[in-house]
C-alpha cells in the first residue's frame, strides 16, 4: 500500500485552484493508498488561519484545507523534532510526497505529486 504525505501549501490547491486533490490523487494513483500529514502541517494551516496579516483567501483556503483533512480522514503523525515542515518531510522514507513546493520538489528524491496547469495532479 502506497503512503502519501500531504504538504501545507498542497492543502490550499482545491480553493486556489477548484482542484479535487482526492479525486485527482484516486485517478492518478491506480493502487491502494493511506494520506498522511504531519501534525505541525496542522499547525501551518491554523497560523494562516488566525494571521490577520494574511490575505482573506489563504485564510480560507487553509480553512478548507483543515476541513478537508478531517472530512477524508487524513492520518496525522506525530512529530517530536523542532524542525521545519520540508525538512521533517525529507527525512520521511518510503512517502509519496504531494508538493507545490519547488524547494521541497528539489530536495525530495523520491517520488511526488504536484499541480500541472493548474488543473489537474501528476506523478513524477
Amino acid at each position: 500500500m502506497k503512503k502519501i504525505i500531504l504538504d501545507t501549501n498542497f492543502l490550499l490547491i482545491p480553493a486556489q485552484f477548484k482542484v479535487d486533490i482526492f479525486d485527482e490523487i484516486d485517478r492518478i494513483i491506480l493502487e491502494k493508498y493511506e494520506l498522511f500529514v504531519l501534525d505541525k502541517t496542522i499547525d501551518e494551516l491554523n497560523k494562516i488561519i488566525n494571521d490577520k496579516k494574511q490575505k482573506l483567501r489563504n485564510r480560507k483556503a487553509a480553512k478548507l484545507g483543515l476541513q478537508l483533512l478531517k472530512s477524508k480522514k487524513v492520518k496525522i503523525i506525530k512529530t517530536r523534532e523542532d524542525l521545519l515542515v520540508d525538512d521533517l518531510i525529507v527525512k520521511l522514507k518510503g512517502y509519496i510526497v504531494a508538493t507545490q513546493d519547488i524547494g521541497l520538489k528539489n530536495r525530495i528524491k523520491g517520488k511526488i505529486i504536484t499541480l500541472r496547469a493548474k488543473k489537474k495532479l501528476i506523478l513524477i
